[in-house]
């Protein structure tokens, strides 16, 4: 089984319509103040609101509070660095979605999906022509069981 899936995934499989460098203008992750000093305070970001607070009153050497120039391209946000937009796939009806879209979004299986309908999934992908990014995953060959 691994050899006919080996098969199906050959290099002219499918390319993205348009594909463009995908630059980050930030790849760290903005940390909320005073996450790093007490334990019960969690470090996804929260908007210092104080009165008095260094961090909202933008002191020089200390966190950076999220804006709008952070943003990243309109035209490549989201997108990961094969040039594709991915969409998380539960069954063959939701990869038949990506009929008309198969140059700019690529399919990935969700890692519910057992084996049996992965297999599925796969040939079905195959015949759309729609990429997969995790194609290969949890397909074991038949000749041990």
């Amino acid at each position: 089984l691994i050899a006919a899936t080996r098969d199906l995934f050959h290099p002219k499989m499918v390319a993205p319509a348009n594909k463009r460098a995908v630059i980050k203008k930030r790849t760290l992750k903005f940390t909320r103040h005073q996450s790093d000093r007490l334990k019960r305070i969690e470090t996804g970001w929260r908007k210092p609101r104080g009165i008095d607070n260094r961090v909202r009153r933008k002191f020089r050497s200390l966190y950076i509070m999220p804006k709008i120039g952070f943003g990243n391209n309109k035209k490549t946000r989201h997108m990961s660095a094969d040039g594709f937009k991915n969409l998380l796939v539960s069954n063959v009806k939701e990869l038949e979605v990506l009929l008309m879209h198969n140059l700019s979004y690529a399919a990935t299986i969700a890692h519910n999906v057992s084996s049996k309908n992965r297999e599925i999934i796969v040939k079905r992908a195959q015949q759309l022509n729609i990429k997969l990014t995790n194609g290969n995953a949890r397909l074991r060959s038949q000749a041990h069981e």
